[in-house]
């Protein structure tokens, strides 16, 4: 297999690129750009979840107050799941503000612009890794570039709700991006900074692991787990003294086990069905036994793990920039589908990742189904207002329908990515 291109994501240029970036792009990025940064910072002072925000508050008060280190070990600052990156941030915030050594809340408008603006940043940062990756392209590029700025999903949970996706999302799509280029020491190092951000960036590695074998063998896989290790190694250096890491897996299994441990979690997926089915809509426990010792939970696992199997099947058969792009997108949705405990925000990656090919028609349909749906999703699950609540409710008709438009999008994306053909140019990205 031929090396990548080092521009773009490793496909030949569109006929659109001969005459180079025009006028008319130029105008739909600075359009998209000011649009949407306008929205977010209307957005940006707005209590958004209030309750998530509080929660974000008091964990940098912590560190404003006790320090980093003992983030992950501390009873009075709640269990913490995500990752070093975001303490790292939370810590440089804390640096910044001043207020946060006596703030423990998120009452405050510029306390909440502070806990926002790192997602919101993260936002401009998507927009400019999938622009430089489709720069061979530049309609798309510009097109994307827009995208990422004015679908609602993106600044309803950064600038809106204070949600932190787009973090772990940027070091994603950036791993994506420099896989194609045959970087793959460098998409090891992002795979880990995206895992060491949220939990969530767990459905990159199979589709990583599967794009190093199939691009270097048992070597490259060995390189690429060393790369990742030393890196999140690094990343926990300040937390070990005080026994972060372990601190960090008992509180993500106190989310598992005591907290989430329920079917769906407002995701419109199959699992929603079987609530509203068996429950009305109310939640339905995951450790529920069906089979002997076996729960709901591990059904999920063994679909999950399964479907992810044929997605690492087809990466390794077809080792292409559009294969692993399509694989880290049926990933993050079959994930989303089949997995329990899912909220309705971890689809995210999976929405910024497909912008990576919407030159291709088929993807673009694809795309823009997986924004709507995602987006009516947020807003059933999380609404704005009461108003919003009552137009898109998220039980019903609604929340049967979205299930399964949902699952199948995702259903798309898995077969779409077992694909092979024979007209190679028409398929790349």
């Amino acid at each position: 297999m031929s090396p990548a291109r080092p521009s773009g994501t490793g496909g030949r240029a569109a006929s659109d690129s001969s005459a180079g970036w025009r006028r008319a792009d130029w105008l739909i990025v600075l359009v998209g750009s000011v649009a949407g940064l306008a929205i977010r910072v209307v957005l940006l002072p707005t209590e958004g979840l209030r309750g998530d925000l509080d929660q974000f508050v008091g964990w940098v008060h912590h560190i404003a107050t006790d320090g980093l280190g003992s983030l992950y070990g501390a009873p009075e600052a709640g269990p913490v799941t995500f990752g070093p990156v975001m303490a790292y941030i939370w810590s440089l915030l804390a640096t910044l503000q001043p207020a946060f050594a006596t703030v423990t809340d998120s009452t405050d408008p510029a306390i909440r612009v502070a806990m926002k603006l790192p997602a919101t940043i993260a936002d401009l940062g998507l927009a400019g890794v999938i622009g430089f990756a489709l720069r061979d392209r530049p309609r798309w590029a510009a097109l994307g570039v827009a995208a990422i700025l004015l679908v609602p999903a993106t600044w309803y949970v950064s600038a809106w709700w204070g949600q932190y996706e787009s973090v772990f999302a940027l070091s994603g799509v950036a791993a994506v991006v420099a896989a194609a280029g045959r970087r793959n020491a460098l998409a090891a190092m992002l795979v880990a900074v995206s895992l060491m951000t949220k939990p969530q960036a767990v459905a990159f590695l199979v589709p990583f692991a599967a794009w190093f074998w199939a691009t270097g063998g048992w070597r490259e896989v060995l390189r690429a787990a060393v790369v990742g290790a030393v890196t999140v190694l690094v990343l926990w250096l300040p937390f070990i003294p005080s026994g972060g890491p372990a601190g960090y897996l008992r509180n993500l299994g106190t989310y598992q086990n005591e907290i989430f441990n329920v079917l769906s979690l407002r995701a419109w997926n199959p699992w929603w069905i079987l609530q509203e089915a068996g429950a009305g809509g109310d939640f339905i426990r995951d450790d529920i036994a069906f089979l002997g010792p076996l729960t709901l939970r591990h059904l999920g696992y063994v679909v999950t793990g399964v479907l992810s199997l044929v997605i690492a099947l087809a990466i390794v058969r077809d080792p292409r920039p559009r294969t692993l792009i399509l694989g880290v997108v049926a990933s993050v949705l079959v994930i989303f589908t089949w997995m329990t405990q899912m909220h309705e925000r971890y689809a995210y990656a999976a929405l910024i990742v497909v912008l990576l090919l919407i030159p291709e028609g088929r993807v673009r349909w694809f795309a823009l189904a997986l924004a709507v749906v995602f987006t009516l999703n947020l807003f059933a699950a999380v609404p704005a207002s009461p108003d919003l609540a009552a137009l898109i409710p998220i039980g019903g008709v609604v929340g049967l329908v979205g299930s399964v438009a949902f699952t199948a999008i995702s259903t798309w994306a898995l077969v779409e990515s077992r694909r092979s053909g024979t007209d190679r140019a028409s398929r790349a990205p």
